[in-house]
This record gives C-alpha cells, sequence and structure tokens, in this order.
C-alpha cells in the first residue's frame, strides 16, 4: 500500500526579534530604575506585563510551532518571570499577600539565575552573542540576589547598571536578525557561525 507524503513549509515569520525587544526594552527600563534615575512606577508595570510578560509568551509559543525548543523555553519562562515579578510588586499593595523579605527575593533571584545559567549553557551552540546575552543575565540576576542578601544600595546600583547593558543586547541582537531578514545579508553582525 502507497502512502502519500505531505511536505508542509514552514511559513510562520520569525518571532525571536518581538520577545527579544520585549526582554531588552523592558529590561533596560527596569534597570534604569535599579540604577537610581527614576522610581518604580506604572511604566515600569505596564512594561512588564503586556511587552515584557504577554508578548514573550506569545512568542514562546510561536516558538513552540517553529519547533524551537530553546525559543520556547526561554521567552515563555521570561515572560512569565515578568508578570511574577509584577504580581510580587502589586499584590501587597492590593493587601492580597504581604511584601516579601529581602532574603525571600534573594532566593527568587537566585533560582531565576540558575534557570539562567542552564540555558547559558545551551548557548554555546549559537552565535556567540547569545552567549553574551544570556551571560548577562545570570551576572544580572547574580547580582540582584546579593543586593538583596547584603542590602547593599552599591550592588543594587550596580546590578541596574549591568541590567542596562543586558537589555541592551537582547535589543541588539533582536534588531539585528530584523534588519538582517529585511535586507537579505548582514546589516548588524551576530558573530561567528553556530558551533558544530
Amino acid at each position: 500500500m502507497q502512502q502519500n507524503s505531505v511536505e508542509i513549509k514552514d511559513t510562520y515569520a520569525n518571532p525571536a526579534p518581538l520577545g527579544l525587544a520585549g526582554f531588552g526594552l523592558t529590561t533596560v527600563l527596569l534597570n534604569i530604575h535599579n540604577a537610581g534615575l527614576f522610581p518604580l512606577d506604572m511604566m515600569i508595570v505596564a512594561m512588564g506585563i503586556f511587552y515584557g510578560g504577554l508578548a514573550q509568551i506569545i512568542v514562546g509559543v510561536m516558538e513552540f510551532k517553529k519547533n524551537n525548543t530553546f525559543g520556547t523555553t526561554a521567552f515563555t519562562s521570561y515572560g512569565f518571570f515578568w508578570i511574577s515579578l509584577v504580581f510580587i510588586w502589586l499584590a501587597p499593595e492590593a493587601g492580597l499577600i504581604g511584601k516579601p523579605s529581602a532574603i525571600s527575593m534573594a532566593f527568587y533571584l537566585a533560582i531565576w539565575g540558575v534557570f539562567t545559567a542552564f540555558l547559558f549553557v545551551a548557548t554555546f551552540k549559537m552565535v556567540p552573542a547569545m552567549r553574551w546575552l544570556f551571560g548577562s543575565v545570570v551576572v544580572l540576576f547574580a547580582l540582584l540576589t546579593l543586593a538583596n542578601i547584603t542590602g547593599s544600595h552599591f550592588i543594587h546600583t550596580l546590578a541596574g547598571i549591568e541590567g542596562v547593558v543586558c537589555g541592551s543586547i537582547a535589543i541588539y541582537i533582536g534588531m539585528a536578525q530584523l534588519l538582517n531578514e529585511a535586507y537579505g545579508r548582514v546589516v548588524m553582525p551576530l558573530g561567528l557561525v553556530a558551533a558544530k
């Protein structure tokens, strides 16, 4: 009996630039706050819910459709990270539950740092720009964890500066993917080819 096979062509757009922009822009804005330039306000909360949160979750689902396990795991996880972080900020204000202690926030940030370290290991099979991004996210979580453990304003400010760099790397990678695809050539380099 002869079986007919149908080849299905992937006609979906690359969702990664959207996810990287959502992560990057939200990370930059929050860390400008962490560096002490302005207070935590509704602008950051809205970015955390919608662009850092929902947009990345949507991208994670799109990466699932494109059979990208790394993209699905990273974008969906960080999308829910942003939503959970905003909930941590807002729930005590709404009287739903008490404000977290510095040590509980340190554990929250540390476990996200451990998770990110595993993603960082996976980036050694990708372009170098991805290693820079995930390496910087690991450092950011480490600094924020230390800031919560020690209560050090200096470490918190340092984390803010490093976070602006981290978010900027994500924005660069997202815009590089977008422009390189739009022009059909390397406009913004992402480094050497991925490791075999």
